[in-house]
């Protein structure tokens, strides 16, 4: 299980629709955190479980303190709520003057998210909201936790080589450079492509081989459906069977081929890590047991020897201080 951070370079091709629609159809428990600094959208566009208005101070906001005395990956869900529909949310800041609350905090936050993958209670993946990175925006204090960074854009000129250019820009910040072809980094890069679904196809490989070849370290991983009436009824304005939308179709796709790729490495590391940490526990337990068995025989030894015990006269503190005079 992993950490998925979505973000932007500039503009609103719907980075919050995306990782709502990705959650949403997630084959495996999904968090959905809304870590934009400037500010969460789904407390005005989503209603909860209940049937009544989101909590805006239940979230980020919330956790802000609690990340600040040290955070165990658990503690998210004391934070989070369910949407009418069942997605767990930790529901975003309200204005982005709040995000000075977790200055400091968010590698704190991207450890977290990573690591909720193992919890031994309710493990999870995170599918994080950044929202738009250009500039300097802590929310990239996540993505070296991370294990996929999706960029998503549109694809008018200007957005693809915005987005070519971003992906460059954190490669070098994420993997010391851009790759090639056969070296990418870790986090992986990814881009996603809000397109028409009629030429989606062809699109998604011309602008792979732009990325391949400018070396970005970045590769399209997908595309959503340009589905207005879809995002729409995602977030609850408008009726319809979402579930035969474009959007949420094309969502489906796309998380399908995620874990085609990725599945394997992500569920690889997983159990590497449970596999250390059961070492590290049976090491802990074998220690414990020689120092208890150590003790044991010390203990018999003394019983058959008491000169063993008290090596400066025959027995107990009265004896020796007979013997000193």
């Amino acid at each position: 299980m992993a950490l998925i951070a979505l973000a932007a370079d500039k503009g609103s091709p719907g980075v919050t629709t995306a990782a709502v629609a990705l959650a949403a159809v997630w084959p495996r428990r999904v968090l959905l955190a809304e870590t934009d600094p400037a500010g969460g959208d789904l407390v005005y566009r989503s209603a909860a479980a209940h049937g009544g208005p989101l909590n805006p101070n239940t979230g980020m906001l919330s956790i802000a303190a609690t990340a600040r005395r040290g955070l165990v990956p658990d503690q998210l869900w004391d934070h989070v709520q369910p949407l009418s529909g069942g997605l767990e949310v930790l529901v975003g800041l309200g204005i982005s003057e709040q995000a000075a609350g977790l200055a400091g905090l968010w590698p704190t936050l991207g450890r977290a998210f990573a690591s909720l993958a193992d919890s031994p209670h309710a493990p999870a993946d995170v599918i994080a909201d950044c929202g738009r990175i250009s500039g300097d925006t802590p929310a990239v204090e996540l993505f070296p936790h991370a294990a996929l960074v999706l960029l998503v854009s549109r694809t008018e000129p200007e957005a693809l080589a915005r987005v070519r250019d971003r992906a460059a820009a954190l490669a070098t910040k994420l993997h010391g450079g851009p790759r090639g072809a056969a070296n990418l980094g870790n986090p992986a890069i990814g881009v996603v492509l809000i397109a028409d679904t009629g030429n989606a196809a062809k699109l998604a490989s011309q602008v792979n081989d732009m990325l391949v070849h400018a070396q970005t370290g970045a590769r399209v991983v997908g595309t959503l459906a340009d589905d207005p009436a879809g995002a729409e009824q995602l977030a609850g304005r408008r009726r319809g069977r979402l579930d035969k939308s474009l959007l949420i179709r094309s969502a489906r796709k796309v998380t399908a081929d995620l874990y085609q790729q990725y599945g394997a490495a992500w569920t690889a590391s997983a159990n590497a890590q449970h596999h250390q940490q059961a070492q590290a526990h049976q090491q802990v337990q074998q220690g414990q047991h020689a120092q208890q068995a150590q003790a044991q025989h010390t203990q018999q030894y003394q019983a058959q020897n008491p000169q063993a015990a008290h090596p400066h006269g025959g027995g107990p503190v009265t004896g020796h201080a007979g013997a000193g005079r």
